[in-house]
């Protein structure tokens, strides 16, 4: 089955993705929706980590209907999206299903019609993707126009981040992908790593390409304590610690996503 969403939709999509777990790539989608929300977009956050969703768990809430129960028909999508903290809407899926470690044609079928269904009704959707490069995640960020890779400076993040970016070059033909990157411990390093990222890629990578790729850094997040205790906190840092340098960071990032 082929992505038979319109281009004008698929505009309003932002798949955030990430080489390997643990870098914040959910951190990054809910708090990045929350800054949009404020600067008033109506956003909605798909968590499209099937199988290892816990976006629920980073906005502390509890949900009676998840995107399981949409595929499987058992309840309506209007049933499934959620009001959350931030002043956006949310659709969560369920945790420990070992049927969505893989990429089938029913799966294809249903985030396609999920995504295709709740598009209309937003200016931007978020898909908080899972990690890696399987088949499913793979597919989900196909669904997306726009591509937020979410990286830190660690050696193993930027192995894996490059990882995904030859992959999404060959495979989905991207030509210009926008890089986060999180935890930095001073000014500047996010301009560093985009150029160590960049260089690799110019030298293994586009010299096999039609047109080469692009990395474009649209924001670095500080290594900032406030992040960890708002996540212990299970709450927002936008809601709890307006202020911190990672939530000034985090609105920047909001507000350059909306101007592009």
């Amino acid at each position: 089955m082929t992505d038979t969403t319109p281009a004008a939709m698929r505009g309003r999509i932002t798949a955030i993705t990430s080489g390997k777990g643990g870098v914040g790539k959910t951190f990054v989608s809910a708090n990045l929706a929350a800054a949009l929300a404020r600067q008033g977009q109506r956003v909605l956050v798909l968590d499209a980590d099937l199988g290892l969703a816990n976006l629920d768990v980073v906005l502390n809430l509890f949900p009676k209907v998840t995107l399981h129960d949409v595929f499987t028909g058992k309840n309506t999508i209007e049933e499934a999206v959620l009001p959350a903290p931030g002043g956006f809407s949310v659709l969560l899926a369920g945790s420990g299903m070992v049927e969505y470690s893989r990429l089938t044609p029913e799966i294809r079928e249903q985030l396609q019609r999920v995504i295709t269904t709740l598009v209309p009704r937003f200016d931007r959707v978020l898909l908080d993707t899972g990690a890696g490069i399987s088949d499913v995640v793979l597919y989900t960020v196909s669904l997306a126009e726009h591509v937020l890779l979410v990286a830190t400076p660690e050696p193993t993040s930027l192995t894996d981040a490059y990882a995904t970016i030859k992959v999404l070059a060959t495979t989905q033909q991207r030509r210009s992908l926008n890089l986060v990157v999180n935890q930095v411990r001073k000014a500047g390093e996010g301009r560093i790593v985009r150029q160590q990222l960049q260089q690799v890629v110019d030298r293994f990578v586009n010299p096999g390409l039609s047109h080469p790729l692009k990395l474009e850094l649209v924001g670095e997040l500080p290594s900032d304590p406030a992040v960890r205790e708002a996540v212990l906190r299970r709450e927002l840092l936008l809601e709890w610690q307006p202020g911190a340098a990672a939530s000034v960071a985090m609105s920047a990032l909001a507000t350059r996503l909306i101007g592009t």
